[in-house]
This record gives structure tokens, sequence and C-alpha cells, in this order.
């Protein structure tokens, strides 16, 4: 099922970025007829087949939808559940089954969740750098046992962006001494020289 959050991406995608049907189809896992449906239809939003019975829900629909919004911006322990929801409900008059409220939330978190997965994915910038030019750097720790004695270390981290190559030193605490250290001993060991030049020069 396709709603009208995923349908503006496909069309940004297409219209605006240029991304190919084959592309688009992969990212969001629509078959490619589909997406060339909408596409090639000019759909400014998707049209469904209109419901012919009566649903006791849909008076209280937009009541419900207002309500998981706002339940969705709490923390956790804070958000009604689909039960408190429907209660709720019951109170403003609602006689239909618990059974009908919980599908429609279940739907709707899904439908946002789908909405939120498939903007993410199409919004990445790929990171690449020369050779020298960046590094990441961190603390760990761990143990280890010396002279007998099993010993907490503070583990200082480099890794270069372009080769990924990666330098570990320990030490006994976090202090800019030894932060200072870390950085000299890993510029001397992943530095990187320029073509036909050696560490001698």
């Amino acid at each position: 099922m396709i709603n009208v959050a995923l349908l503006s991406v496909i069309r940004r995608w297409h219209l605006r970025d240029g991304m190919s049907i084959r592309e688009i189809s992969r990212r969001t896992g629509l078959s490619r007829n589909t997406v060339r449906k909408y596409l090639t239809n000019g759909v400014v939003e998707p049209k469904y087949p209109a419901r012919t019975v009566a649903n006791k829900l849909d008076a209280f629909a937009s009541k419900l939808e207002g309500w998981l919004k706002s339940e969705a911006k709490k923390g956790r322990k804070q958000r009604r559940n689909s039960r408190q929801l429907f209660n709720d409900l019951v109170v403003l008059g609602f006689e239909g089954s618990y059974d009908r409220v919980a599908a429609f939330a279940r739907n709707w978190r899904q439908n946002q969740h789908e909405a939120t997965k498939t903007t993410g994915r199409g919004a990445f910038v790929p990171l690449t750098f020369a050779p020298g030019e960046a590094f990441q750097f961190d603390w760990s720790e761990d143990w280890a046992v010396i002279g007998g004695e099993r010993t907490k270390l503070q583990v200082a981290q480099f890794k270069l962006a372009h080769s990924r190559a990666f330098l570990l030193r320990a030490y006994p605490l976090q202090t800019h001494e030894m932060l200072f250290d870390a950085h000299n001993h890993a510029f001397r060991c992943l530095v990187v020289y320029p073509r036909g030049a050696s560490s001698t020069t």
C-alpha cells in the first residue's frame, strides 16, 4: 500500500533527482510497474476503491489519528497504548470493537515507519577522503593481565578515513599527556608520504 508521503518521495526522486525507475523500485521495495504507474499517470495522490460498507470508526478516525500523532511525540512510558486509546474513544461514544482500533493504530504506525525509512534512505551523502586527509579518534576500555594482575586499560584508537588503517595504544589513564602521546605515536606510524618519498626524507 502506497501513501501520500511515499508517493511524494518517489516523484521527487524521479522528477527532480533524475533517479531511474529501477533504482526507485529497489529503494522502496515496490514493483517497477507500480512505480511507473504513479509516475506516468501524473497521479498527485494514490486513489483506492471507495469503501461501500460504513465503518463505526469512520466518525472517530480523525480524532484517533490526531491522538496517534500526539502520542508518537511522547516518551515510551508516557504513551497511551491501543487499549487506552480504545477506552478513550468509548467515552466519546465509539461503539465498535477494540480490534478495529488496534488495526487502525497498527496501520498508521506502519505507514509512518515506511515513510520515514524511505525518505531516510534517500538522504545520505557518501563520504570520500584523500589519503591522509582525515582520521577518527576515540577512547575505549579494555582489560589485560600485567604481572599476574588484571588491569583496566584506556585504549586510544585511531583509524584513517581513506584506507581504514588503524592503530591502538593502551594507557593506564585518560590524561592530556597521554592524549598527546597517543597522537604523536599515531602520526609517526600512520603518516602518509608523497609518492616517491621515503620516511627518511
